[in-house]
């Protein structure tokens, strides 16, 4: 499955093409795809004759999944899922190599069942030593064993007062410009409430954010009605992500709009809330992309596979549709579709081998680990094992 298309996000009836090659093989060299087509015409090239060869017959092969929307490392395990302040805090106190290791288990969990690529965001508030100390930890991962996309997400408290106003003025002034100079963050991300008095606030970082030519993002989980809907797409950003409050009749407001609508089904299963429209968005015409929202306390899934059989079951996306959306969409959503999200000369060899005959069981496992192997830039980062037995002589005493 190449997932071979038009260059730009896929929308509507585009989710469904997928660019399948029956007998189809891929010809990579220094971690690029060099060629795509069926087996014999690439096994037929002369750059072929010396290759290695990796058999998957009688398997799928896929673009690796792209997730675009995780929070990795905030808040901590152990620390109140509510509590922001307490979580910063022991943000704080967690040294790097601890935060870092932390990390590496996460992506390596995400490694084994199939990602890739994955964004990964902060949200500690206005604390600036938790907040570099995050985006510090993300930029030495960028390559262990994933590509990963660091994001700064600027989160207000609700109540207003005037610690929370010199705290947003702050952050306008001194923190977004010094993470810039870093070069410690690709995008910048803002949880958009519905109190009045933030919307100001919720403008100027994107314009301060564009200024300072991060890519923008918004969290999208608390507009609730079309009004605040209609606010936060007249900004340019990436991605409107969440809109599990949307309605399908809102849904025909975003048409045509420019922006990734990300959807996150784990959240509403982990909540029992609402899902987003995306049967609705999808035929408005709106490009869609599927991410985990990983967490350690509200969504603590980083199962991509889990995210694609909950659209489809919860959803009413097809897999084609859903499969589209954890990768070249996710791609598009992250900006980085010219390397990653379909199988295609010149993008890196990232890719999954997955043990089914039919692409279409992806919509229907719900929890299991159907990926047989995972390549990233043409090296094999995860190959499923065999399941070795061992007799009671063999096990450790209990003393």
């Amino acid at each position: 499955m190449t997932l071979h298309g038009p260059k730009a996000a896929r929308r509507g009836p585009e989710l469904q093409e997928l660019g399948i090659i029956p007998d189809g093989a891929l010809l990579i060299r220094d971690g690029v795809i060099e060629e795509v087509g069926t087996s014999r015409r690439i096994e037929n090239l002369a750059e072929a004759r010396k290759a290695t060869e990796i058999d998957a017959t009688g398997r799928v092969v896929v673009p690796g999944f792209v997730d675009s929307h995780t929070h990795l490392l905030f808040p901590a395990p152990g620390t109140g899922a509510g509590d922001e302040a307490h979580a910063a805090k022991a943000i704080r106190a967690t040294t790097g190599q601890n935060l870092g290791a932390r990390a590496r288990i996460y992506l390596e969990a995400m490694a084994r069942h199939g990602t890739t690529t994955v964004e990964a965001k902060t949200g500690c508030g206005p604390d600036e030593n938790a907040e570099l100390k995050i985006l510090r930890v993300l930029s030495r991962l960028k390559r262990d064993p994933l590509d990963v996309v660091p994001t700064f997400l600027f989160r207000l408290p609700e109540e207003q007062d005037r610690t929370t106003r010199a705290a947003a003025e702050w952050v306008l002034a001194e923190l977004l410009p010094k993470i810039r100079r870093r070069r410690l963050a690709r995008f910048a991300d803002v949880v958009w409430d519905a109190e009045p008095a933030h919307q100001e606030y919720f403008a100027r970082y994107l314009a301060a954010a564009r200024g300072l030519e991060f890519a923008c993002k918004i969290h999208g989980d608390r507009l609730t009605s079309a009004a605040q809907l209609a606010g936060a797409v007249g900004h340019l950003v990436t991605s409107i992500d969440h809109l599990e409050q949307a309605t399908a009749e809102q849904a025909v407001l975003l048409s045509g709009s420019a922006f990734m609508a990300t959807l996150l089904p784990c959240a509403s299963f982990h909540s029992g809330g609402s899902y987003a429209p995306a049967r609705a968005l999808i035929d408005a015409g709106v490009p869609v992309a599927l991410a985990s929202n990983f967490n350690s306390h509200h969504t603590p899934e980083f199962n991509m596979q889990i995210a694609i059989a909950l659209a489809c079951l919860r959803m009413r996306m097809t897999p084609a549709e859903a499969i589209s959306a954890a990768t070249i969409n996710g791609a598009h959503a992250l900006g980085c579709a010219s390397r990653a999200g379909s199988l295609e000369p010149g993008k890196q060899a990232d890719l999954l081998v997955l043990g089914v005959r039919d692409y279409r069981e992806l919509g229907q496992h719900l929890g299991g680990n159907l990926v047989h192997m995972t390549m990233k830039r043409g090296e094999c980062i995860y190959k499923e094992g065999g399941v070795a037995p061992r007799t009671v002589e063999n096990l450790p005493p209990a003393w």
